[in-house]
């Protein structure tokens, strides 16, 4: 058996296929299924396990543009314009970050141009936040 814990195990064969079944789960983390359930849901419970998502590849979605936007803010109003960052219905995701900008968000818009409006008209206009840069997502390689 692994030296790796049990909530280890199941949760990296889940990080591998979020669509495992128990039983698969079960058999690659080498505990039964019972187990399974119950570390399952406490992970859920402790907030560990935040949802399930499908990998999507950015070149082919046809009615779809993904861009990361790397998003700056105000250190004054940085907890509001958070706050007010993750209830927007275009922002897919939402990260703090170590790297250039204080935050990264994942947006998902029709095209280039309904991605610009995005940003300009409901990123730029929170308070507080003061710039945002755009890379789009082109193709996943893994």
């Amino acid at each position: 058996m692994s030296t790796q814990s049990t909530a280890d195990r199941i949760l990296s064969v889940l990080e591998e296929d979020a669509q495992a079944s128990y039983a698969e789960i079960a058999e690659r983390a080498d505990v039964s299924k019972p187990t399974v359930r119950k570390y399952i849901r406490q992970l859920e419970d402790d907030g560990v396990i935040v949802g399930y998502s499908a990998d999507v590849d950015p070149k082919k979605l046809s009615s779809q543009s993904i861009a990361l936007v790397g998003i700056d803010v105000d250190s004054g109003t940085y907890v509001e314009s958070t706050r007010t960052l993750k209830e927007l219905d275009s922002v897919e995701s939402l990260y703090t970050s170590s790297g250039d900008h204080m935050l990264m968000a994942e947006v998902r818009a029709a095209d280039g141009d309904a991605l610009g409006d995005i940003i300009h008209d409901e990123i730029l206009a929170i308070e507080g936040v003061t710039a945002a840069h755009p890379s789009f997502l082109q193709e996943r390689l893994k």
